[in-house]
């Protein structure tokens, strides 16, 4: 009885620590450029991205800037501030695996990882195909 109490502490022990592991990255980050703050949030047991600041969030119309470069052209009019750009990552092994990061300068998605350094900074792998074939951002926290 005293192995099998031992046993479930230590379960149980080690599920709160991944879980406060896997929520390290929830809050807002500034990108590499500086011209954005992204909110990463938890919805059920995915973890999404969205806009909630730009340095300059109006075109030269003083108008909000839209997501012009949208292939979808239903969604062309949407505001780039508020827009949910990152989506469906899952905590796995450390790090976020199996989302998309949607680049709204481009209008183009991509798949994405992210994993937290020893320093604190997130590093962004976005990707077509293969992680070999992409680009590595490194946000830092706000």
């Amino acid at each position: 009885m005293k192995y099998l109490s031992l046993f479930l502490l230590l379960t149980v022990a080690s599920i709160t620590v991944s879980a406060q592991q896997a929520d390290a990255i929830l809050g807002k980050w500034v990108n590499s450029s500086g011209e954005a703050h992204i909110e990463i949030y938890k919805k059920d047991a995915k973890y999404f991205g969205k806009i909630v600041w730009i340095k300059a969030p109006n075109d030269e119309k003083g108008n909000p800037k839209k997501d012009v470069k949208n292939p979808d052209a239903n969604l062309r009019t949407r505001p780039i501030l508020g827009m949910e750009m990152l989506r469906d990552f899952v905590f796995s092994d450390g790090k976020w695996t199996d989302g998309k990061i949607y680049d709204p300068k481009s209008g183009k998605t991509y798949s994405c990882n992210m994993n937290l350094k020893s320093n604190g900074d997130l590093s962004m792998r976005g990707y077509i195909g293969i992680s070999l074939i992409g680009r590595t951002e490194v946000w830092k926290k706000v």
